[in-house]
């Protein structure tokens, strides 16, 4: 009976690991939603449903193939809508595209072709893209400092020094700074929800081709650039043999069936992977599936409690909050920076990839993500023939 029990050491690290993953991005999820109009009922069901979704893919797939197999939501993705143009359709429309991007990612585990061609897209460009959508959110947390300065302050001197002592640690422990500034803060100071625990809220598709190609395209790619692929590129790092089609496969499944319910999407995990499939979560590697497993266990129980942490967030600035996502994709963007500018003959296509896509421009209904890509992309394929 005890050899079907988890580990202790695994238990504490999954806790580690869902700490990490829900509350370093959280408040980006929360951005992301808001920008595609959801109202503060249906972002709560989304940030629900998107902690389930996690949390049950990764116990079911740890669980199958007796793997480490983290699963998280897509924070680049959720950044990508965070500073999208919202859809026509309103919150309907993005949930169209949210089926879009599951529907893509589904596809590519079972068509190879698919799956190639997102793997194809040179890393330069899709971090530079990456870049573009995360510049304006690190924007934000300095023009909060200038703005409301005794609010933001403590949140960026929190996150700046906790991250001395331990990075992953830093979102977590600006979060809590922001909690308390909002608590302590005269508009914070009867701050109570109204109800503690998460009810799912349907939402009815509605399904456009600007909001496909505008949205869900850009999701899916930059998931699958970011997230999905870099996921299993860790597992294999650490001696493991992932079966890439089939786990592409099933967060695409997970992802069109929290879609409805508000959850942008659902991906393999890179950060986090490593943390449960390391020596670290436990010596032996053929129990270090448990983290993966009790990580999904706590993602679950903190998406039930999703309801009081967005009734929480209503109460604080916005600014605050954009000082929240800032801070936590500060280091995301200087590793997408890095990445995209590394191999000097791909420079200056990803570099106009970059603009253009911070630029935050919309033509013809589609989004300036899209359009930098595309415009990197003629830029890389002349370039490559040129030399």
């Amino acid at each position: 009976m005890a050899q079907n029990l988890p580990p202790m050491q695994t238990v504490s690290t999954g806790l580690v690991v869902a700490v990490v993953g829900f509350f370093s991005s959280f408040p980006i999820v929360l951005q992301g939603l808001n920008a595609m109009g959801a109202s503060p009922a249906q972002a709560a069901s989304g940030l629900m449903s998107a902690a389930v979704a996690m949390g049950l893919a990764a116990i079911v797939l740890s669980l199958f193939y007796r793997q480490p197999i983290s699963v998280a939501w897509s924070t680049p993705g959720a950044a990508l809508l965070a500073v999208s143009v919202t859809p026509a359709d309103g919150f309907s429309g993005a949930v169209g595209a949210f089926l879009c991007a599951g529907a893509l990612t589904v596809l590519a585990g079972l068509w190879r072709p698919l799956g190639r061609l997102a793997a194809a897209i040179p890393t330069t460009l899709a971090q530079a893209m990456l870049g573009g959508v995360l510049l304006p959110l690190c924007i934000l947390p300095f023009k909060a400092a200038a703005e409301i300065p005794w609010q933001a302050l403590p949140v960026i001197l929190t996150w700046f020094i906790a991250g001395r002592i331990q990075r992953l640690l830093a979102v977590p422990a600006a979060v809590l700074a922001a909690a308390l500034v909002v608590v302590f803060s005269a508009e914070g100071a009867s701050v109570r929800p109204e109800h503690y625990l998460a009810a799912p809220i349907w939402t009815m598709p509605t399904f456009s081709f600007a909001s496909a190609v505008g949205i869900g395209l850009p999701l899916f790619v930059v998931t699958m650039a970011t997230q999905n692929i870099p996921g299993i590129a860790v597992m294999r790092s650490f001696g493991y043999t992932p079966a890439p089609g089939k786990q592409f496969s099933a967060v695409g499944v997970a992802s069109m069936l929290s879609a409805p319910l508000g959850a942008p999407a659902t991906c393999l995990a890179a950060i986090t992977a490593a943390m449960c499939s390391n020596p670290d979560s436990h010596p032996d590697p053929a129990k270090r599936y448990w983290s993966a497993v009790m990580a999904g266990v706590f993602y679950c129980v903190f998406g039930i409690f999703a309801v009081a942490i967005t009734g929480f967030a209503a109460h604080a600035d916005p600014l605050l909050m954009g000082t929240l996502t800032g801070v936590a994709l500060i280091g995301v963007l200087a590793n997408a920076t890095f990445a995209a500018l590394e191999i000097p003959a791909e420079r200056e296509a990803a570099i106009l990839t970059f603009a253009i896509t911070a630029s935050g421009v919309t033509v013809f209904g589609l989004g300036a993500a899209v359009w930098g890509l595309l415009a990197g992309g003629v830029a890389y394929l002349v370039s490559n023939r040129v030399r």
